[in-house]
């Protein structure tokens, strides 16, 4: 059994509205730099350990990615890592940015 939840766009700026949300973009920085989900935080191998010792394990997060592939793996892990409740957001930042753009930061 996976320890994360898919999560679709409209699902999930339901739960950013609604609370204390924690998000983690996992694409490289040259695609976060040129847009990205309000209040994502850039996770890489670099940044990881810091990311993890710096965010709440109670929290809900969500992983994004560019098509919702790559988050699911990356949800998984944070998922093993402890933390309660992660998220993989179907069909990544692509669908995302379609979806909710007043919800998008652009570089």
């Amino acid at each position: 059994m996976s320890g994360f939840t898919q999560i679709n766009a409209a699902d999930a700026k339901a739960m950013i509205a609604n609370g204390d949300v924690q998000i983690a973009d996992i694409r490289d920085a040259m695609s976060y730099q040129s847009g990205h989900m309000n209040a994502a935080q850039r996770v890489d191998n670099q940044n990881l350990n810091d990311f993890i010792a710096a965010t709440s394990k109670q929290k809900p997060l969500i992983v994004c990615c560019y098509h919702g592939n790559s988050s699911q793996g990356a949800a998984q892990f944070f998922a093993e890592q402890g933390y309660e409740s992660v998220y993989s957001l179907k069909g990544g930042y692509e669908m995302w940015k379609v979806t909710c753009p007043e919800l998008c930061q652009h570089g």
